[in-house]
């Protein structure tokens, strides 16, 4: 193994390399003690050779300042040196030495039609991916339909079947079960607009349907467009795909149809989720999707010759895949005059659609069977007498020239401005008393209170009917400290409540326990804006809504993600206002004034324009959407320009774009795989590099979910459970995959639910993170990396016990997401070049260290929301930056090289090693570009295999785990 010596290690080691002469300065392991982040002491400080005398004569002001952080910055970037020990660097050139011959590589003979790409990508072999490939970047999506509605379609005409499934609806509609739930169907406001519906979707091919929250449309169109085609005999010619915006409302509206059908999952009506699905028959059917599997569907099919109708339900929502999709189907609607499209939307937007698709027909249902009764938080208060806390107040001598206090200031102004108006009139009206009032004026109304609503729970609780309670929240945390104030106040016992969470980390088979009707007990849902739509949960009576989301947003100023709550929209409170009235009268508590309602905007900001845009691009360059500009140019709601140069931006530093914006080989297997880029590279580098299983595993956490949960009440030994499964190798990526690990080994030995219970995870969510694995296998090995489908396959794994490697792939995937860490005393401190000081999120294993063995952590997500988090992070070491780098150079600098990898991070070294590294880089690109391009596995022995032992010679590092408490990493045979 190597390892990576450095000054400041422990003992009295010191670089191998002119040890007395070229000794400089490391911010690694526990050698960065003061607050620069240089060690002290001799040979140490970063100082030598430095006078304390000025700057050069002759500058004034701002260039005196600007010299100095100049020669600050430089002092710190050198502050880091690379070496190797010799044996290390021994065998890297011993290995180096045996590649005397290039990568045999074949020319094609030129192709009209691929003319300009034969000469860019001649050295690329003619095989199956060469096809492929060259028909993506070549094409055009015009191209692209004319070719998909030559082939043919599962919807074939067949009369005998026709006849068939004519009769049994006949012998359906008699039964009495289907009878029953006929009878309760009829009593929904769409029923009266049946027929109109039907009219309207027959004589025209694009149709708005726009309707109050409750109405019955999700569940009701789509069954009656199927009953309509089988009846009259074209069964066979129709299926129809409906798209929800989340995966539980896909599962719920699924069952909930299938239900009405008085039939069972499987037969007419099917849904398809990521890792979950129940599919349908291929005719005469009703699919329900998620957005997202609708446009991988696009990708193999871009003309659905297998639908017949396409339904958008929700669109108001706005989420990228919606609107891609909508301008998608502009392009297919004119090549498929069969395809029946229908938007369906709440009241608030439907306008907009319609005008977007030529002013297309509209229909409007009307509302819920059962009036709904509002009240604001005026009227909470009279109910409650609730008192919120004293809003703070200053000191007097407390520095009024700070941004905190102009600030504070500010806001203070703000509400009084916007509350007084209003209070005023209350007064004058005498609508509402004294204490009512007062409360209003306290800024700390328009704060969230758990206490305020723990106080209304109870009022409901003892002055209205038994029903079903669903409460909005803003995020999980804020379940989590509902949930537990409700069970630490003893006047929520078990006998009589049930308190259950509602959030998008929950495994669905969790989610579905919120349908289960209560009898002899009170239900309470904690739930996020998870639950606004598609979700019917029939015994809900009561609604209380805070009146506010997170929304994730992107700075493109700053670069920066942020996760904050704020205010919703008055779409959003009109959709929390229709989960009640469903079966009975029902009433919604808001959590705010009637004043500040009529300053919500009118629906939320449309995803498209809060987030980053990678995959969206991806997404139109393999549909061969020609300038990325051009395409998201036509959306409702165009991007600014500035978020998609970022993305471009970013997609050409992970080599997915080349500079004229097309695909290039990795971007094409990128944007062919069901991730995000960055996991996307991390699974194909596994593949080459033959560590499959830990890096699948880390894949499928960060796509979907981790399994970790963390119980009220025993905070600290869920995180102990954690850093357990970490093993001390400072990483919550190498947790994960250590978790799944252990989890297959549990399941094959029957322990599966003790290792879960003991290790605070959730088997489910582990469940579906091992289908997962298996889907990326199956995909790599279609895409011929992988010799088995089987991501245990032992050719897949040779090097999956090197943890270096693992965190190497890791870093390189997630690369150029570095952070820097610098010992002030007792505590590491942590920075990123754009962004200056941040935090490593709480729920991470690094959170609570003293300090690092790198200087060093790679993050998978830097967000904005109590402070700048960094979120799954990992300590990696300078060989792993080297080699995740994609861009790094080499230049002399005086008697040592400067390895550069970015604009804030460099390596000094001996000129012998930047030459081995530059040598070994090399390779490296030629390697992963000829895998790319000839996928194939690496066969042992072969110059590939020399090239990936060179480099896991470089990168392995036995000193992992300094200052590691082996008895706390305990590991349990399960």
């Amino acid at each position: 193994m190597s390892r990576f010596v450095r000054t400041g290690d422990r003992g009295d080691r010191r670089f191998r390399f002119g040890e007395a002469e070229d000794s400089v300065p490391s911010s690694s392991h526990h050698g960065y003690q003061n607050d620069a982040g240089h060690s002290r002491g001799r040979g140490r400080g970063g100082r030598r050779g430095r006078g304390r005398g000025g700057h050069p004569a002759g500058l004034t002001g701002k260039e005196i300042g600007l010299y100095y952080r100049e020669k600050s910055l430089q002092k710190e970037q050198k502050a880091h040196y690379f070496s190797l020990e010799p044996m290390v660097e021994g065998t890297v050139k011993a290995l180096l030495t045996r590649l005397k011959t290039p990568y045999v590589q074949e020319s094609d003979s030129p192709d009209d039609e691929y003319d300009y790409f034969n000469d860019k990508y001649n050295h690329i072999k003619d095989s199956q991916f060469k096809r492929k490939f060259l028909d993506i970047v070549s094409g055009s999506i015009q191209q692209n339909l004319s070719r998909a509605l030559l082939m043919s379609s599962k919807l074939r005409k067949n009369a005998e079947i026709d006849t068939q499934l004519v009769n049994d609806f006949m012998v359906d509609c008699d039964r009495a079960n289907y009878k029953q739930m006929s009878a309760s169907r009829s009593k929904l406001p769409v029923y009266e607009m049946k027929e109109e519906i039907l009219d309207l979707v027959q004589n025209n091919q694009i149709v708005v349907i726009s309707g109050e929250t409750g109405c019955g449309k999700t569940t009701q169109v789509v069954q009656y467009i199927l009953d309509r085609e089988i009846v009259r005999g074209r069964g066979t010619t129709t299926k129809i795909v409906c798209t929800q915006p989340r995966r539980i409302s896909a599962i719920s509206v699924a069952e909930r149809v299938a239900a009405e059908r008085a039939e069972p999952l499987s037969k007419s009506v099917g849904y398809q989720i990521r890792l979950e699905k129940v599919m349908c028959r291929d005719y005469a059917s009703i699919l329900f999707c998620t957005t997202g599997l609708l446009l991988q569907y696009m990708q193999s099919d871009p003309a659905l010759r297998d639908f017949s109708h396409i339904i958008l339900d929700e669109i108001h929502e706005r989420n990228t895949e919606s609107d891609f999709i909508i301008t998608l189907l502009k392009q297919v609607i004119p090549k498929r005059p069969d395809l029946k499209v229908i938007l369906m939307s709440a009241t608030l937007n439907a306008d907009s659609f319609a005008h977007y698709y030529d002013n297309c027909p509209i229909l409007h249902i009307p509302g819920v069977t059962y009036p709904v009764k509002e009240f604001y938080l005026e009227d909470v208060l009279e109910f409650t007498r609730f008192k919120f806390p004293p809003a703070q107040k200053l000191p007097e001598n407390y520095k009024r020239h700070l941004k905190k206090f102009k600030d504070m200031q500010e806001k203070v102004n703000s509400f009084e401005a916007f509350i007084e108006p209003a209070v005023r009139e209350m007064e004058a009206q005498g609508t509402y008393r004294p204490y009512v009032t007062n409360e209003l004026r306290n800024p700390n109304s328009e704060v969230l209170s758990l206490d305020l609503i723990r106080e209304l729970l109870l009022w409901i609780t003892a002055t209205r009917e038994i029903g079903a309670i669903l409460v909005f929240l803003p995020g999980i945390m804020d379940i989590s400290k509902l949930h537990q104030s409700l069970l630490e106040c003893g006047k929520f016992p078990s006998r009589s409540f049930r308190i259950y969470p509602l959030h998008s980390r929950l495994p669905t088979v969790d989610q579905k326990q919120i349908f289960i009707p209560s009898c002899t007990y009170r239900k309470i849902i904690l739930a996020t804006s998870i639950a606004e739509t598609s979700i019917t949960i029939e015994d809900i009576v009561y609604v209380i809504d805070c009146g506010r989301t997170k929304l994730t947003r992107f700075d493109i100023t700053k670069n920066l993600g942020t996760l904050e709550p704020e205010w919703i929209s008055l779409a959003n409170a009109k959709q929390r206002k229709g989960r009640v009235g469903r079966v009975r009268q029902g009433e919604v508590f808001k959590l705010y004034t009637k004043a500040r309602e009529m300053t919500f905007d009118q629906y939320p900001t449309p995803e498209i324009l809060r987030t980053p845009l990678e995959q969206v691009i991806l997404q139109a360059k393999i549909l061969q959407l020609g300038s990325v500009e051009v395409f998201l140019g036509s959306l409702m709601d165009p991007p600014e320009e500035r978020a998609i140069h970022l993305a471009l931006e970013h997609l050409r530093t992970l080599n997915a774009l080349d500079s004229n914006e097309r695909l290039t080989p990795l971007g094409y297997h990128l944007a062919k795989l069901p991730l995000d880029p960055r996991t996307g590279k991390m699974i194909l580098w596994a593949s080459i590099f033959s560590c499959v299983e830990p890096v699948f595993a880390i894949a499928a956490s960060l796509t979907f979910k981790d399994a970790f949960y963390c119980p009220l009440g025993r905070e600290e030994e869920a995180n102990r459970a954690k850093l357990d499964l970490g093993m001390g190798h400072y990483s919550d990526h190498i947790a994960l995959a250590e978790a799944i690990r252990l989890y297959e080994r549990a399941l094959r030995s029957g322990n599966a639910g003790r290792f879960c219970s003991e290790n605070f995870l959730s088997s489910n969510t582990l469940r579906l993170l091992v289908d997962m694995k298996r889907q990326f296998a199956r995909h790599l090995y279609e895409m011929k990396f992988l010799e088995s489908e089987d991501p245990g396959d032992e050719r897949s794994n040779r090097n999956s016990h090197n943890l270096a490697m693992v965190k190497a792939i890791i870093c390189a995937g997630l690369f150029p997401n570095i952070a820097t860490v610098k010992q002030h005393g007792n505590f590491p401190k942590l920075k990123t070049a754009e962004h200056g000081p941040v935090a490593i999120h709480p729920s991470s294993i690094n959170a609570r260290a003293k300090s690092f063995p790198s200087p060093f952590i790679t993050y998978f997500l830097k967000q904005k929301s109590t402070a700048i988090h960094l979120h799954d992070t990992t300590c990696v070491n300078e060989a792993a930056l080297i080699f995740a780098s994609p861009n790094s150079s080499i230049r002399a600098e005086g008697k040592r090289s400067l390895i550069v990898l970015n604009k804030s991070t460099s390596f000094l070294c001996k000129p012998e090693t930047a030459g081995l590294i530059q040598e070994l880089k090399e390779e490296m690109d030629k390697l992963l570009e000829h895998k790319i391009t000839h996928p194939g596995t690496i066969k042992e022995q072969s110059q590939e295999d020399t090239v990936i032992r060179a480099i896991i010679a470089l990168i392995s590092d036995d000193d992992a785990s300094v200052d590691l408490d082996i008895g706390r990493y305990r590991r349990t045979d399960y």
